[in-house]
């Protein structure tokens, strides 16, 4: 029933009742120590202050790095994915993207981790030299594509 219910054993404690006077081992100064900056009322500083020191954030490059303004962002495939999830066979982008291989709108890179043993036609937009080498070993090719 609702009116017995109780919170479990020691899941809730009476808060300590500071600066009530002398009797109940917490008063005079409250636990605050003896004078000083973190004994007074108000003591709280701004998030972020050191003392006086200039803060980190304000010591830190103002400038935030730099991006190419005309980098492109490639959608990474590896040779172990092709591998384990694609059947022998020629693909484009369309065709990886009907296999989950790819999503979005972003151009393909071949990417040379693992292995191969299938026989792919690829057309990327492009490929690293090892994992090329990979794919023509196994006798297929990468055709690179302008996107």
């Amino acid at each position: 029933m609702l009116h017995t219910l109780k919170p479990n054993p020691g899941s809730k404690k009476t808060s300590r009742r500071v600066a009530r006077g002398n009797g109940s081992g917490r008063g005079t100064t409250a636990g605050r120590g003896t004078k000083g900056q973190q004994s007074r009322v108000g003591k709280g500083r701004r998030l972020g202050f050191e003392g006086g020191q200039t803060p980190f954030l304000r010591r830190q490059p103002k400038l935030g790095g730099f991006k190419h303004p005309r980098r492109v962002e490639m959608e990474v495939v590896n040779l172990d994915l092709l591998e384990k999830k694609v059947p022998a066979g020629s693909y484009d982008r369309t065709g990886l993207a009907t296999l989950r291989i790819v999503s979005g709108k972003r151009p393909v890179k071949l990417l040379g981790r693992g292995t191969v043993t299938k026989k792919f036609e690829l057309k990327v937009q492009g490929a690293s030299k090892s994992a090329r080498m990979a794919i023509e070993k196994a006798g297929g090719s990468v055709v690179i594509a302008k996107s």
